[in-house]
């Protein structure tokens, strides 16, 4: 019996005991009845949803949308630009803006745009471009930047140098593959927070899996969108 219908019986239950001459003795028992019928099927109801949950696929992403193209902007269609206030990662749904010193960019053929809190999430996302971003494809994207950790400027991702296993927290509170211009600006990293080096062509998927600790939050926004509650945290 569905909870909808508990409710009715019970509301058709108390009306009709109200009009008796013995009007407060039934309605007790009604109430002691009710209970009992509610407790009986609590748990008929829980294993109900919890078997739903269970069979959920757990690779959800949140869908945050592209930037698109400015041409009043006055840059290339494909030059790095200032993160948007409003952009989420497609990868994690956070806000990069909030932590620009981790931020990276991805820019398609179209001049469409996407913003990562961290080097990993950009390459997680180019790892799986289609598990992301439905109906895109690799081929569509044109360039990738990451943030220069010394200086904060925009560096191109496949030129830069990556320090994997130091003690820098991202916004994620894990190890996200801080990026450096140079190897030289790198190696000094290294020797400050430890860790090791790595290129652009060293970060493969099998690392990216060991790195990527958020599967709890993608269940979680699955979890949220499959029951209708609102926000992606």
């Amino acid at each position: 019996m569905t909870r909808k219908g508990l409710l009715f019986r019970f509301r058709s239950a108390w009306s009709g005991a109200s009009t008796g001459r013995q009007g407060t003795h039934t309605r007790l028992i009604v109430v002691l009845l009710s209970v009992a019928t509610l407790l009986l099927a609590a748990p008929l109801l829980i294993r109900a949803n919890s078997s739903t949950i269970a069979t959920l696929p757990v690779d959800i992403c949140v869908m945050a949308a592209p930037q698109a193209y400015d041409p009043a902007s006055g840059l290339p269609l494909l030059a790095a630009r200032t993160i948007p206030k409003d952009a989420r990662c497609p990868v994690c749904g956070m806000y990069p803006a909030r932590t620009p010193q981790w931020a990276a960019q991805l820019i398609f053929s179209n001049g469409d745009a996407h913003f990562f809190d961290s080097p990993l999430s950009l390459y997680l996302y180019l790892n799986a471009v289609t598990r992301y971003s439905p109906g895109r494809n690799a081929s569509e994207v044109a360039t990738t930047y990451v943030t220069d950790t010394e200086s904060g400027h925009w560096t191109p991702a496949r030129q830069a140098f990556y320090v994997q296993g130091s003690t820098a927290l991202g916004p994620m509170r894990n190890g996200n593959l801080p990026a450096f211009a140079s190897e030289t600006a790198a190696q000094r990293f290294t020797q400050q927070r430890g860790g090791k080096v790595l290129t652009a062509g060293k970060i493969s998927p099998a690392l990216l899996d060991a790195l990527n600790t958020r599967s709890t939050h993608t269940q979680h926004a699955l979890i949220r969108k499959h029951l209708g509650l609102t926000g992606t945290g």
